[in-house]
């Protein structure tokens, strides 16, 4: 299995900001450069739900609940995506997770990391 490690999550209050992380450590760049990287989220009893994504090209597409506050990137050196969130919301409160995949594809998943955002 491909693994990706997501980090970044934590308690924030409304306004504040995070960064999340993905990571494909086992991966060479090489190979990490050829997926697109996608950034889902979850709250126990709703749908995932895409909140961006970033293409082999670094193309971006957000979901438009998150637009103008979420900046999704990747560094292929790295072999990492990062997602951006300020402006938070109660509402952004989720598990979130970040994907690889090709042609439209979501194929590999991490495991997950939760932000709450709360005051």
């Amino acid at each position: 299995q491909v693994q990706l490690v997501e980090s970044g999550g934590g308690l924030v209050q409304p306004g504040g900001s995070l960064r999340l992380s993905c990571k494909a450590p086992r991966m060479i760049t090489s190979t990490f450069s050829m997926f697109d990287v996608g950034w889902f989220r979850q709250t126990p009893g709703k749908q995932r739900e895409a909140v961006a994504s970033i293409t082999t090209y670094g193309d971006t597409n957000y979901a438009e609940a998150v637009k103008g506050r979420f900046t999704i990137s990747r560094d292929n050196s790295k072999k990492m995506s990062f997602l951006q969130m300020n402006s938070l919301k109660p509402e952004d409160t989720a598990v979130y997770y970040c994907s690889l995949g090709q042609g439209g594809s979501n194929d590999y998943w991490g495991q997950g990391t939760q932000v709450t955002v709360s005051s």
